[in-house]
């Protein structure tokens, strides 16, 4: 699914799922031990066109939430979100 940000039927929703899906992508190809890679352009880009929408505070919502769900320590999920900071 790629976003649409022209579609009027667009949600709140829709934005916060395309940020969790980048989210648990880089979680997945960087600290699990899987076979099978889940990043790729179209959610990277969903994520961050969705950014330019959600505050800053849902996005650190959504990256406390994770980290804690699959055990990874927040300061270096950020490093992994956004290493060039």
């Amino acid at each position: 699914m790629s976003l649409d940000l022209n579609d009027p039927e667009l949600e709140f929703s829709d934005l916060v799922y395309a940020y969790q899906s980048w989210v648990m992508a880089v979680i997945n190809d960087e600290k699990l031990d899987s076979e099978d890679k889940l990043l790729n352009d179209d959610i990277t880009e969903d994520a961050l066109n969705s950014m330019r929408f959600l505050s800053g505070e849902v996005t650190s919502a959504i990256e406390t939430s994770l980290a804690r769900v699959y055990d990874v320590d927040a300061d270096e999920l950020a490093n992994l979100l956004f290493p060039e900071e």
